[in-house]
């Protein structure tokens, strides 16, 4: 199930007139029968809203004022998400003879043509208000509060995400509801910018609409809708015509595949920078520890002890939390039977809550491994929200390859990778001969796109420059990492523990060590296995392959090439 709670405008929406017909209430109670959650949005004020609709111990949480107060039905509790309108700016509203006009806890309210009044007092006083529409009603509010911010407010407490929620209404102030859920719909009585601009335009008016979009909601989860659905795209890179490439943010299932050090890493930290970007929960499980230097993601488990499950699942509660779960600190044997026992434990929490919204598990091949014969624990038929990061597709299990829709082939041979991914899908391989293959480009194949195998040039996460930037250049790495300048005959042992010692210790090196080492490739060696940096590390790579013989000269673009990622102030 991907919607979890719907949040339904009041006026001419769930109501006519205010009224709410029985067959609207009955659809409600479906909706709840179902497991979802409802939340109501109104710009109507409570009091008021209490005395017209009685019913409202069927939602979860109650909006009013256009965004301004949080009610909770269940508790009777009531929270200002706004400061309340300054006096001075009512008593200006009495003089200039505003009327009609009410004042809630929050909200300012009248009609249409008094605004061109408030708009006036608000510019004589300097206040930070705003003034919201609703079909002929005028709204006051601070600036900010709307009826998404209220939704949002309301979502957060009851632990759903914005992704896995669906709003509908129909008038000015709905926009907002809305482009706040992952699906918004107008009923067909909407203004017509509201319908425009909506996702789904429900056939029905006000409460027949609602029963319509429930209806659908229990028949499909709104599964025909999703083609529309194109606010959340996830952006993989750039193809050779500047074309934007993109992979669905919710049905889409990967596999990133090529050999070590191919760029994977990079890859992958660059599309999990997107997601959490856009709010969708991640849980990647990291059986190397190669993904804990992430700054912007919650890390349990170190080489000292695997994580507590327990503890994984308080964070994932949080649907604003991804999660790295390290297996660094079990022995090899191990990580398969935690991640057996993680699995069915993350399935049950998306049956739950739609989350984590994307399950990435690196090293796949040895946490699902093929020689096995079978999972450990059983395999979902349909993956949906999975990436399997792996150097050898055919070493992964093939039940778990059978949903997959895509691969990102990385590094030499994407030809065989992608051969691999076919044979395992049960889908002819798109390519015989060698692709054309330009440094820095991965091969993209979605098994749902008309094209073949597409040539995609990935930006570098912003996330992995920040990281390289303070840790590499200023931090001091531990001896396993640590470049040592050893020279041809092992005499010296100098240590670089970071880039600016790397760059000290390289001006003054003779030219037979730094030859030395500019032969073996030790230089890139380090940079691609210490610091996991496939752009610098080929940079230097070229550098020694061309310039063996000119130290001078290779040193210095060496260090050039460091200066320009690392040590060089911006």
């Amino acid at each position: 199930m991907r919607y979890f709670a719907l949040a339904c405008d009041f006026d001419q929406t769930l109501a006519n007139r205010g009224v709410v017909a029985r067959s609207t209430l009955d659809a409600l109670e479906r909706l709840l029968a179902s497991g979802r959650k409802l939340v109501l949005v109104t710009g109507r004020q409570l009091d008021e809203l209490r005395q017209i609709f009685p019913q409202l111990s069927l939602f979860e949480r109650v909006v009013a004022e256009n965004g301004a107060v949080l009610f909770r039905p269940s508790t009777g509790e009531a929270k200002l998400l706004g400061e309340a309108p300054p006096q001075v700016f009512l008593d200006a509203l009495h003089r200039r003879g505003v009327s009609p006009f009410s004042t809630g806890s929050v909200i300012v309210a009248s009609e249409q043509p008094e605004d061109a009044k408030i708009l006036a007092v608000i510019r004589e006083l300097g206040l930070e208000l705003q003034v919201i529409y609703n079909k002929g009603a005028v709204m006051v509010l601070p600036s900010g509060v709307n009826k998404g911010t209220g939704l949002l407010a309301a979502l957060s407490e009851m632990c759903i995400s914005h992704h896995n929620a669906v709003a509908i209404g129909d008038a000015e102030n709905d926009h907002a509801l809305l482009s706040a859920c992952e699906c918004g719909i107008a009923v067909s009585n909407a203004i017509q910018t509201l319908r425009e601009r909506a996702d789904l335009t429900s056939s029905g008016a006000d409460g027949r609409g609602v029963e319509e979009i429930i209806g659908r909601l229990l028949l499909d989860d709104l599964r025909g809708v999703r083609n529309r659905l194109m606010r959340q795209p996830i952006l993989i890179g750039t193809a050779a015509d500047e074309t934007k490439v993109s992979i669905d943010s919710y049905d889409a299932s990967l596999v990133i595949a090529g050999p070590s050090t191919s760029g994977k890493s990079t890859t992958m930290i660059g599309l999990l920078e997107r997601l959490t970007q856009s709010d969708f929960q991640v849980c990647l499980i990291d059986p190397e520890g190669d993904y804990s230097h992430l700054e912007d993601i919650v890390t349990l488990g170190s080489s000292e002890g695997p994580p507590n499950i327990t503890e994984i699942f308080q964070i994932l509660h949080n649907p604003k939390s991804s999660l790295i779960v390290s297996l660094v600190g079990l022995p090899l044997p191990e990580r398969p039977l935690f991640f057996a026992a993680l699995l069915p434990k993350l399935q049950e929490l998306r049956a739950k809550t739609g989350r984590p919204h994307w399950i990435i598990l690196d090293e796949a091949h040895h946490l699902l491994p093929k020689e096995r014969g079978q999972a450990i624990t059983p395999i979902p038929q349909i993956l949906t929200g999975v990436v399997l990061i792996t150097v050898q597709v055919e070493a992964v299990l093939e039940a778990a390859l059978k949903s997959i829709r895509g691969i990102i082939a990385v590094g030499a041979s994407p030809e065989e990778t992608i051969r691999q991914f076919s044979s395992a899908v049960g889908v002819p391989p798109p390519v015989c001969s060698p692709l054309p293959n330009r440094p820095g480009d991965v091969f993209i194949w979605l098994l749902d796109r008309p094209h073949g195998p597409l040539a995609v040039r990935v930006q570098p996460p912003s996330s992995e420059i920040r990281r390289h930037k303070r840790k590499y250049a200023e931090g001091k790495l531990g001896p396993e990492t640590s470049f040592f300048f050893k020279g041809p005959a092992g005499k010296l042992n100098l240590r670089a523990h970071n880039l600016n010692m790397f760059i000290q210790i390289a001006e003054g090196v003779d030219d037979e060590t730094w030859l030395h080492h500019l032969r073996r490739g030790d230089y890139s060696q380090w940079m691609r296995e210490a610091m996991k940096d496939e752009a610098l590390a080929n940079e230097v790579h070229e550098i020694e392959k061309d310039g063996k013989e000119a130290p001078q000269k290779t040193r210095t673009a060496v260090i050039e090439a460091i200066n320009r990622r690392y040590t060089r102030s911006e």
